[in-house]
């Protein structure tokens, strides 16, 4: 994703966020069509709309837990970075993913750039076990986290929560994020039913019982169980590696972007309502999205952008010859993209040459066998 334009035409935010993961990856977007549709319901007088909208939004003030001097330059071009993250917590409802063990981690982490104009975007996937290193941070409760020379990249939400992901991101890239949205199992899942399920066509069949899944090859209209399994899984499919998942995830969530945009939202209201209810009660935004007309704002640079307009690649990384379940950065051509992301351009193809990738590329595939 990118940027440029004028201060005005973009929702400033000094800190983050907002995506993201739960399972922010896809959820920010339905959230994005809802808000949008319920400018459209307070400008006819449904007042209480947004009063019990706003009281379901759970933010994190960001920019409160992190110095100013001590992240990257706002640059005023009317772009907009978001970090959006899916949180793997196994509490309350989400215990039936795995145990409970008292901290959650970044299952998914995309950074979202939206050019100016906001009519194209770019999505750059840091898979969760790649090794960087985590600055110092302060935890929830305002105590000091250490920072550490080798960390995985999804320890930095383990043991500083959203802020120290967003520092770690900040710290990587050179960008300062504007925003920050996160969200559960549980509400993606509802999101998706809401939504009337994702359709997808599947090359070939995925079968993977420790996230729920089992699918032949062939269409189908994913209920938000089936969804959440597909995301989730490793071993059903490719080399059982992180970077195949995110293959499924990106060509998930183009399928995802085109069913929010062909959903009747605007002209079912009960449709707008249930779906804004539900996305406004899954994600858990930056603190300068915390409000209905703010996420409408937010909505509004979001709203026109289908599945073509997205570009999206995972952070150019190799295995790590001492783990090869890990991966480590490839220090030039990571910095190509973020070259690229600070001046507003698109990611030049150089960038991902030569790459690891996973095996699942083609597998899922948007649509019931139209085009890709």
């Amino acid at each position: 994703m990118a940027e440029q334009g004028s201060r005005s035409s973009r929702i400033r935010a000094t800190g983050r966020r907002r995506v993201e993961r739960g399972k922010g990856r896809r959820a920010v977007t339905v959230a994005a069509w809802s808000a949008a549709g319920l400018v459209l319901a307070g400008g006819c007088g449904l007042g209480y709309v947004y009063t019990t909208l706003n009281g379901n939004i759970d933010s994190v003030d960001i920019n409160a837990q992190l110095r100013d001097d001590d992240r990257p330059r706002d640059v005023d071009n009317g772009s907009l970075d978001i970090l959006v993250l899916g949180s793997d917590t196994r509490a309350g409802a989400n215990g039936e993913y795995g145990r409970d063990e008292g901290a959650a981690r970044s299952d998914t982490a995309m950074i979202l750039h939206v050019y100016e104009g906001h009519k194209k975007a770019s999505v750059v996937s840091v898979p969760r076990d790649t090794i960087i290193e985590r600055p110092d941070c302060t935890d929830r409760a305002g105590a000091a986290v250490p920072g550490q020379r080798k960390a995985m990249f999804n320890t930095a939400y383990e043991v500083g929560g959203p802020a120290c992901a967003v520092r770690t991101v900040e710290k990587m890239s050179g960008i300062r994020m504007d925003h920050y949205v996160e969200v559960d199992f549980t509400g993606f899942k509802k999101l998706i039913d809401e939504l009337g399920g994702v359709e997808i066509t599947t090359t070939e069949p995925i079968k993977d019982p420790s996230s729920h899944l089992d699918l032949a090859a062939g269409p189908h209209t994913l209920t938000g169980e089936q969804a959440l399994g597909l995301v989730r899984t490793r071993k059903g499919v490719g080399d059982g590696s992180d970077l195949g998942r995110i293959q499924l995830q990106q060509a998930f969530m183009k399928a995802f972007i085109e069913q929010a945009r062909s959903v009747g939202v605007f002209t079912s209201p009960k449709k707008l309502w249930d779906i804004a209810d539900t996305a406004t009660k899954a994600i858990r935004p930056d603190s300068e999205l915390d409000s209905v007309k703010e996420l409408a704002d937010f909505a509004g640079g979001l709203g026109k952008l289908g599945a073509d307009d997205v570009e999206m690649i995972t952070l150019p990384v190799r295995y790590d010859p001492a783990d090869l379940n890990r991966v480590i950065p490839l220090q030039a051509q990571s910095q190509q993209v973020w070259t690229a992301l600070r001046a507003d351009l698109p990611i030049p193809a150089s960038a991902t040459e030569d790459t690891a990738k996973g095996r699942a590329d083609g597998v899922v595939k948007q649509g019931h066998g139209g085009p890709e």
